[in-house]
């Protein structure tokens, strides 16, 4: 058989299979027509699950779906783009700033967990689940004090973070993040925050075991510093035996936490059960030392003009 009685068969085969729903659309009875028409979709499916496979075993590479977060701008603070000269710079920079000590493990974490004054109960409630995910750390209410006085008085007391939770409309909106003794501070919008009973959890089932901490997709220079401001507020040495695992997960300057129990079937795959609680992190502020509203150097904020910084949608921050 030569190549142009191949081509020829082949063509036929590809008119015979074609789909022509205007056939479907004469047929007056509904049912009839109705029936007509899923048999066709359902010859069409096949027809483009062939395609696939022939493409597949033809060696052709599969099509990746352009998304906000494959077609992010790149810019000169992102680790993967920085040249080897700025990379030095960076690691030189991490080595020695207020979270170093930290990371050579000089001392144990110990957090401070305070709210705004006359906290809503759901905002204590936050709190105190809060408490249960971070080892070593203590849940005060604020009586009043000032952010200054609190930061003054956790220092006399060897706390190395403080956590300030605010509220708005009985809602918890915004979190402070504050590392001792020396800054830096983080402020954060706190959103879509679920408390274990919302996703039908016991507080039974968290254990006291020192969890895993995961930070993914903190890719630019501000995102490293704070990928590790949230690291800081967590013991260094995890404890595998309670299977426990904290994530922040940034995805287009959205910072999820989630927080799960993990276990192995026989068959070595991973099973994940969410303990909660569950929320999200917007970053508003970085400010260089202790909290300082007034005289406070920052080191990036969002201006109340959002759309002079966000010039697209494909750039992000962090």
């Amino acid at each position: 058989m030569s190549n142009s009685e191949a081509e020829s068969i082949n063509e036929d085969e590809k008119k015979s299979q074609t789909v022509d729903f205007n056939t479907a659309n004469r047929i007056q009875n509904k049912v009839l027509r109705r029936s007509e028409v899923m048999k066709q979709k359902n010859l069409k499916t096949k027809i483009k699950k062939a395609e696939r496979k022939k493409r597949r075993m033809a060696g052709e590479p599969k099509n990746i779906p352009k998304t906000i977060d494959n077609m992010r701008e790149k810019d000169d603070t992102m680790i993967v783009t920085m040249e080897e000269e700025d990379k030095k710079e960076l690691n030189l920079e991490i080595a020695n700033d207020e979270l170093s000590e930290y990371f050579q493990k000089a001392y144990e974490p110990k957090v401070l967990i305070t709210f705004s004054d006359n906290p809503h109960p759901k905002c204590r409630i936050f709190g105190r689940e809060l408490c249960r995910v971070i080892p070593n750390s203590v849940n005060l209410y604020r009586n009043r004090s000032g952010v200054k006085k609190i930061v003054k008085n956790s220092i006399a007391n060897d706390f190395t973070d403080v956590i300030i939770i605010n509220e708005d409309k009985r809602e918890p909106n915004g979190m402070l993040l504050i590392h001792l003794p020396n800054g830096p501070t983080a402020h954060f919008r706190l959103s879509n925050v679920k408390l274990t009973p919302d996703l039908k959890r016991s507080h039974k089932d968290i254990s006291t075991h020192r969890p895993e901490v995961i930070l993914n997709n903190f890719s630019t220079h501000l995102g490293t510093t704070v990928a590790r401001m949230l690291a800081a507020i967590f013991h260094y040495e995890p404890e595998f035996k309670g299977r426990r695992a904290v994530t922040f997960h940034n995805q287009r300057d959205y910072i999820f936490f989630r927080h799960h129990r993990y276990e192995f079937t026989p068959n070595g795959k991973a099973r994940l059960r969410e303990l909660g609680p569950r929320f999200t992190l917007k970053l508003r502020s970085l400010q260089h030392g202790t909290f300082d509203s007034k005289t406070g150097e920052y080191e990036w904020i969002i201006t109340d003009k959002r759309h002079e910084m966000e010039t697209s949608r494909r750039k992000f921050f962090l």
